[in-house]
């Protein structure tokens, strides 16, 4: 059964790069008579904006976004994320390392390989914070957008030093909880998809169908996002902005007013190389 869903983290209100990917993930659900699932990914307390996962929910239900099933928020399954990290430590899968992400990319392109620098090893101080990192392995897989991704990664964080779980590896464990089989979002995070994919075996997890699809992006040539202050969207305006993410993807826009009607059409409309119609426009948006 495809199980899809829609996954934002609470550091802000959503953006039209944002309602776009909810609408895409949405579309592709239903379209292959799915589920869509919400997920609030509230693991990252310091970069988050109180009230922001309900104004999210607000936003979605405003724009007719029905979810399946409850929402799941990350900062209540603590227990399962240690589960797994118990998991891999058990698989040797992990390993404790004090170095600053700096001083590990540095130490990559310096040496051109994956090794871990020996001098991090032969002085670790257990007694001082650490972070545990995934160790490099290969991965293959066909996106539904991107085609076909190779290569090595590895070394990234799964438990930060500050103790809190890294987003690569809390995803995975939701992904597969909630039996997701598709993962539909923007290529903003197509370096994301290796180490997951690296989790998903080393945890022994059947992974989803990724699709990682163009984003929208501002005149200066910058994806909208929260970091580079895209404008929050206004519910009061739900069918305009709706008809816009039509503009983006091509669709005819139906002579309709009514929330119901105009996601009714574009579930009908949908096919997966729309998406593709965003680059190849080069859409740029002044906001």
């Amino acid at each position: 059964m495809y199980i899809g869903r829609f996954a934002p983290s609470p550091t802000g209100p959503l953006h039209m790069g944002s309602l776009l990917a909810a609408v895409i993930s949405y579309f592709d659900a239903k379209a292959h008579q799915g589920q869509w699932l919400v997920r609030i990914e509230d693991i990252d307390p310091p970069r988050e904006q109180p009230g922001a996962a309900d104004a999210i929910l607000t936003t979605l239900e405003a724009h007719g976004l029905e979810w399946d099933g409850p929402v799941v928020y990350q900062s209540q399954r603590q227990a399962a994320y240690q589960d797994a990290i118990e998991q891999l430590r058990s698989q040797d899968a992990i390993y404790p390392c004090q170095c600053s992400r700096k001083q590990l990319a540095e130490y990559q392109q310096q040496s051109g390989s994956y090794p871990h620098p020996e001098h991090c090893i032969q002085s670790l101080d257990l007694k001082q914070p650490y972070a545990l990192r995934a160790r490099p392995g290969q991965y293959q897989y066909q996106d539904l957008y991107q085609g076909t991704q190779q290569g090595i990664d590895g070394h990234f964080v799964v438990k930060r030093r500050d103790q809190l779980f890294a987003y690569q590896l809390a995803v995975v464990v939701d992904d597969h909880a909630q039996q997701i089989s598709h993962v539909i979002r923007g290529h903003d995070l197509l370096d994301s998809t290796p180490k997951q994919l690296l989790l998903y075996q080393a945890l022994g997890f059947e992974p989803p169908q990724f699709g990682h699809f163009p984003v929208i992006v501002g005149e200066n040539g910058q994806k909208l996002s929260k970091q580079n202050f895209a404008p929050a969207i206004d519910d009061s305006c739900a069918i305009n902005n709706l008809q816009q993410v039509f503009r983006y993807l091509g669709f005819t826009i139906p002579d309709t007013h009514n929330l119901e009607e105009l996601l009714d059409s574009g579930c009908k409309q949908w096919q997966r190389g729309l998406p593709a119609m965003i680059q190849q426009q080069a859409i740029q948006q002044t906001f």
